[in-house]
């Protein structure tokens, strides 16, 4: 039987080394038919051999082949194959694939990874950031917008439309910025870090609306007029989507429009539509001048053609339109930007108001879908990745500043968990934001990374701003002026619902739609038995049936090695890189396993396609991490950060995947193929206490690399600003360290008395124990402690 050993071992070297299925068949029944040369085979083993060249010869015979292989399972796969609906094509047929399809591949190419180039701040934008954005940042009191206000105040929204922040996605020949989505981010990030009402107002208008849906499908007539009037403020858009009985399942928009004919602005017989609509959570609709509406579109006279159903469809009308009402308010979670509901009765408008005109009618879904990217892969990403990133500073100083039992309450094991938490998911966010707007700045439309972006950075900031409030107790809970975390904690579920909310977005498309769209093979079969096309599904299952053993094969050999002996990466990140590409082996084989067992009936299991969307998103966000850091230089100091972020996601990817394995058909099976795949146990582990602790001792201090961290957000170190309260503090404390650890060691010596750092310090000082100077340093260093811990209090009236 050494034969038969030695052809395992040749069929593993052929797939790992990923040969076409047909050249590896020719090599293996070279060498088979050499086998009977090298000695007496037993008839038992001459049976063996024989059915494995013929197996083996049955493959590269093409006619052979269509006859007993393809033509069988193309028609068996045409009965199981699951229905796709005409929106769930638009879905697929939207947007493209990037660096998902090489996580699916099983053998990402990590020199396109680190060869992308990515896109940097314009002279110009860079001024946008250090002078409207700045201003505007300085402008805000959010204590008043959110508590005595519950709106922006005129000046800001003045600020706003003069400046031009609702003209950023607007090239300049129409008065728009013209920003890059890098640029586009930045702003958001920024502004998120002070607000999220004001956030919310620059970034919604710039997000899914009608800008971007004017300048991908307006008409030239449309955009000349619009355009300019959006880019200068004169006109307020909002977008209508969202109805009571049309949430999460947006393709069913129960909103009405009928082809008709009626008199309009004078004029007779104008061939237009009968609108009847009833939407809710429409952010900017109480103000909004423009609405954009999603509506189906019924032509039962057949004004336009044969169909009477004609489909979703999207048009822009003037909010002063008869029979439009707008005006109320929603009032979610104490963020009081402008949202709330608007309703049209009977509301006619003339066919050139469909966005796109005629020729448009019946594609506004897919026009929706292909314009979701702003608003996953830029808006709510930018918003929340500020708000971490000022969580981090400020969290890290008040960890330093704020003491208990004589130790600032950072330098303790229980809070130090927290805190490199914060600091780790800071640091992933960030880089999954950044490796995203390099595929946006590069014309890439990547639906399924823009979608998993969004779920997954709306969650860590969940956690990150939770973690912030259990640090900080107290002073996180009180609201009032001086508060910098409530509101934001108040205003969590709303980036987790918007834009498609987290549940629906993990367990039904991260991995549902990516398997379809990323796997290199699947999507080819699928339309191939749609198109009844034999010799495509015949090359396209040839290419699956050499993928799955390939991915096999390097299963095994990287849980034999743990990929030791893959070449990848820069030596700064290579052992990560080597995890990453057996973790991908391991993921595009379980695809695979999936598809294959469960058939049509995937589509119901969301609980088992949710935990593969995790191992998707987890391998996606460490291949951002290692990027940023090579982007940033590979600076040392910064290292603790990366192995943090590294080890936490790969972790969290591989227990995910196991979930996956203890949950898919055929238990017996999936358990061998879980033994193949990790043969010694679990090989990856989270973030041991020593890392946890370096990583929490980097937000304690000011360093290069809490500012790269923290880079682009809105900060200030007066002390009587509330978040510059705290950054001011941080530097006094800092600057008295000497003075205050001598005077420890003098109230442990017994020299000093005082129950606290005032009154010991001034004791010293009678005592000529420390110098004037060394006083002032302590005393500056409680006060500064003391503006930092204060919380806000009220006279009963006053609430």
């Amino acid at each position: 039987m050494s034969w038969f050993i030695l052809l395992i071992v040749l069929i593993g070297i052929l797939g790992y080394l990923r040969l076409p299925l047909q050249k590896a068949n020719l090599i293996i029944i070279a060498w088979l038919v050499l086998v009977p040369v090298t000695g007496n085979l037993s008839t038992g083993i001459w049976l063996l051999w024989l059915t494995v060249l013929l197996l083996l010869t049955l493959i590269n015979w093409s006619a052979l082949r269509h006859k007993l292989i393809s033509r069988p399972v193309m028609s068996l796969l045409s009965h199981n194959l699951p229905s796709v609906s005409r929106t769930e094509q638009e879905a697929l047929d939207s947007g493209d694939v990037w660096w998902d399809a090489e996580l699916f591949s099983g053998k990402p190419d990590w020199g396109r990874l680190y060869g992308l180039a990515t896109h940097r701040l314009s002279d110009e934008e860079q001024a946008f950031l250090d002078g409207p954005v700045e201003q505007l940042c300085e402008m805000i009191d959010d204590w008043k917008i959110t508590h005595e206000w519950l709106d922006l105040p005129e000046d800001i929204w003045a600020f706003i439309k003069k400046e031009r922040f609702w003209g950023m996605i607007i090239p300049r020949r129409y008065g728009g910025l013209e920003f890059s989505a890098l640029a586009h981010s930045e702003v958001i990030m920024k502004l998120s870090s002070r607000s999220i009402a004001v956030a919310v107002t620059v970034m919604v208008p710039n997000s899914l609306g009608p800008g971007q849906l004017l300048l991908k499908y307006g008409s030239e007539s449309a955009k000349n007029y619009y355009l300019p009037r959006l880019a200068r403020g004169e006109e307020i858009p909002c977008f209508a989507l969202t109805g009571p009985e049309a949430g999460s399942d947006a393709s069913a928009i129960p909103d009405t429009g009928r082809v008709c004919r009626a008199d309009f602005d004078g004029k007779q017989n104008v061939l237009g539509i009968r609108l009847n609509w009833e939407k809710r959570y429409i952010t900017l609709a109480p103000v909004a001048s423009l609405l954009g509406l999603a509506f189906h579109l019924y032509d039962p006279e057949q004004l336009l053609g044969e169909e009477k159903d004609i489909g979703i469809t999207l048009a822009l009308i003037p909010t002063s339109t008869p029979g439009i009402e707008i005006g109320r308010r929603h009032f979610p979670l104490n963020s009081p930007f402008q949202n709330g509901p608007t309703t049209g009765k009977d509301v006619f408008i003339p066919m050139d108001w469909v966005i796109g005109g005629q020729q448009q009618v019946g594609k506004g879904w897919q026009m929706l879908l292909e314009c979701l990217g702003e608003g996953r892969g830029i808006s709510l990403p930018s918003l929340s990745v500020g708000a971490v990133k000022m969580a981090s500073r400020v969290t890290g100083a008040y960890s330093r500043v704020r003491k208990q039992f004589g130790l600032p309450i950072g330098r303790f094991e229980g809070v130090e968990e927290p805190l490199a938490r914060i600091l780790g998911n800071t640091y992933i966010m960030d880089a999954g934001r950044k490796l995203t707007l390099t595929a946006l700045d590069q014309g890439r439309s990547p639906a399924v990374i823009t979608a998993l972006l969004k779920y997954q950075l709306t969650e860590r900031m969940r956690r990150v701003i939770n973690d912030a409030m259990d640090i900080q107790g107290g002073s996180g809970i009180c609201m009032g002026p001086s508060n910098y975390l409530a509101r934001g904690y108040q205003a969590l579920p709303i980036a987790i619902t918007v834009e498609g909310a987290n549940i629906l977005t993990r367990s039904l498309i991260v991995f549902g739609q990516g398997a379809v769209r990323c796997h290199p093979y699947l999507l080819k079969e699928m339309k191939a038995v749609q198109n009844k096309d034999l010799q495509a599904f015949d090359q396209a299952l040839l290419g699956h049936m050499g993928f799955m053993v390939s991915n096999l094969m390097r299963s095994l050999w990287f849980g034999l090695t743990n990929g030791i002996f893959e070449a990848c990466g820069t030596p700064a990140t290579r052992c990560y890189c080597r995890h990453l590409t057996r973790l991908s082996a391991n993921f595009a084989l379980i695809t695979d396993y999936t598809l294959l067992t469960l058939g049509g009936t995937f589509k119901r299991k969301e609980r088992l396609s949710g935990r593969l969307a995790d191992v998707l998103s987890n391998l996606y966000l460490c291949s951002a991490v290692l990027k940023h850091y090579e982007e940033q230089g590979a600076p040392a100091a910064d290292k603790p950060l990366l192995d943090y972020a590294a080890l936490l996601t790969i972790h969290r990817a591989q227990q995910a995947m196991l979930a996956a394995l203890h949950n898919l058909p055929l238990p017996w099976l999936a358990k061998t193929l879980r033994f193949l795949m990790f043969p010694f146990g679990k090989p990856f582990a989270p973030p041991q206490d020593a890392l946890i602790h370096q990583v929490a001792k980097m937000a304690l201090e000011p360093s290069a690399s809490r500012d790269r961290l923290t880079e682009g957000i809105y900060t200030n170190e007066e002390a009587d600003h509330p978040l510059g309260r705290i950054e001011y503090a941080l530097l006094q404390a800092i600057k008295a360290e000497p003075a205050e650890k001598k005077l420890r060691a003098l109230v442990k010596a017994g020299k000093v008395e005082g129950l606290t750092q005032q009154t010991q310090t001034q004791d010293a000082l009678d005592k000529k124990l420390v110098s004037d100077t060394e006083a002032q340093l302590l005393f500056n260093a409680w006060s500064a402690m003391r503006k930092a811990v204060q919380v806000d209090a009220f006279a009963p009236e006053a609430l």
